[in-house]
């Protein structure tokens, strides 16, 4: 199992660019798909974007296609999401999550992962 620790969250600017961080300390990701979700209205949390760390797809939520992108450092065991143009709906707290499902069709759905953190603040001001 892993322990997914997030970092990099604060307060930015609309059309201002943060970038997070998701690590698993003394952990690897290698077995896992790895994903990022926020609150959202009406749900607890909606899929942001998620990435299977051995290969085979990143995919983003249609929100944030062309603003958001995943990256990976395979050293430092640590995947980073790199978020530009941001918008006040982008506020919210941001999870990592990590899963063993790697369904392309079900990777959007909290169910497919095993491992929380504790979430990072992103906040977005007009």
């Amino acid at each position: 199992q892993v322990q997914p620790v997030e970092s990099g969250g604060g307060l930015v600017q609309v059309g201002g660019s943060l970038r997070l961080s998701c690590a698993a300390p003394g952990q690897s990701f290698v077995r896992y798909t790895v994903g990022w979700f926020r609150p959202a209205p009406g749900k607890e949390r909606e899929f942001v974007t998620a990435i299977r760390w051995s290969g085979g797809g990143t995919f983003y939520a249609d929100s944030v296609k062309g603003r958001y992108t995943l990256s990976k450092d395979y050293a430092k065991n640590t995947l980073y999401l790199d978020m530009k143009n941001l918008r006040p709906e982008d506020t919210g707290v941001y999870y990592c999550a990590a899963g063993t499902g790697t369904i392309a069709s079900q990777i959007h759905r909290q169910s497919e992962y095993d491992y929380w953190g504790q979430g990072t603040q992103v906040t977005v001001s007009s």
